[in-house]
């Protein structure tokens, strides 16, 4: 009888474990997500359709595994997203970056500013096969502002 209780201890501890481990990593991906201020959404049109979000008005609908990272200083973000067609947006141009990258986020590779070739709204971009990674400086914002060709740009001063 001994045995067989020392057993079903054994058996709930490991799949208390299991389940730990399993859950663990969603968890604190969520709490990190909190903590710098990303968003995640399954596609471009549900990120754009978050009212409160800031996703760019040039991201595709059909875009995957979209994530934006924002911060408390107006205008600097990060994009991630995954372009199922591999191509640029029609919108964007071609052209090397304007700004700087301030934020960082684990989704959000290092070399990205040496990859960049395109501008899509205020961001500076790299197409990366079909991950697309892209940054918007706030002193680029605040010039292009400063400019007045803010209104030229599509879906308001995050793009």
């Amino acid at each position: 009888m001994k045995g067989g209780r020392a057993a079903v201890v054994v058996l709930g501890a490991a799949a208390a474990a299991m389940l730990l481990v399993m859950v663990a990593p969603a968890a604190v991906q969520r709490m990190q997500d909190r903590m710098d201020h990303t968003a995640r959404y399954p596609s471009g049109a549900a990120a754009k359709a978050d009212r409160g979000g800031q996703a760019p008005g040039w991201l595709p609908d059909s875009a995957t595994g979209v994530a934006l990272l924002g911060s408390d200083r107006q205008g600097d973000r990060l994009i991630r997203a995954t372009l199922p067609e591999r191509a640029l947006p029609a919108a964007c141009t071609a052209g090397g970056p304007l700004g700087s990258v301030r934020l960082r986020a684990p989704w959000f590779p290092a070399d990205t500013p040496q990859r960049a070739t395109a501008h899509c709204g205020l961001y500076d971009v790299a197409l990366v096969g079909d991950q697309l990674y892209g940054w918007q400086d706030a002193a680029v914002v605040a010039a292009d502002r400063g400019a007045g060709r803010a209104a030229d740009r599509s879906a308001g001063p995050v793009d």
